[in-house]
């Protein structure tokens, strides 16, 4: 059992006035105590969500600690896209022009085949009838 960390949950947990703020932190809690399985998120994922925070405030400061709450979590294994794990992405990002999907979550897809994960942690519906989300 496993399950991929989402930008939208990152988001969310760190702002207060985000409509899923309370409901990701439960997630993540529950996650990080183990009841998910395995942990991981993507380096697109930690680029998309450290690039979320900096626009969204324009403080470099909250950007840093939103990035920390990733890249310096023990429990959360960070996975690297391939070369070959790109092309999964580019060939699943033309195929699914009518779900919407942006080419991180395409990524994101192309991961979880490549290392067997079965579950998302996301807040993004495009990812229904795709993987199993846990929201």
């Amino acid at each position: 059992m496993a399950a991929l960390i989402d930008t939208s949950i990152f988001v969310a947990v760190r702002n207060k006035r985000d409509k899923n703020h309370i409901r990701s932190r439960q997630l993540l809690e529950k996650a990080l105590q183990g009841e998910y399985g395995k942990l991981y998120t993507s380096d697109y994922i930690a680029d998309e969500t450290i690039t979320t925070a900096l626009t969204r405030t324009y403080t470099h400061q909250i950007a840093i600690n939103t990035g920390r709450l990733i890249v310096e979590s023990p429990r959360i294994e960070k996975i690297y896209v391939s070369r070959e794990g790109f092309n999964l992405a580019w060939e699943k990002f033309q195929k699914l022009r009518g779900k919407f999907l942006p080419f991180t979550d395409c990524s994101s897809l192309s991961l979880i085949e490549e290392h067997g994960i079965n579950r998302i942690m996301s807040f993004d519906s495009d990812f229904d009838g795709l993987v199993t989300r846990i929201h």
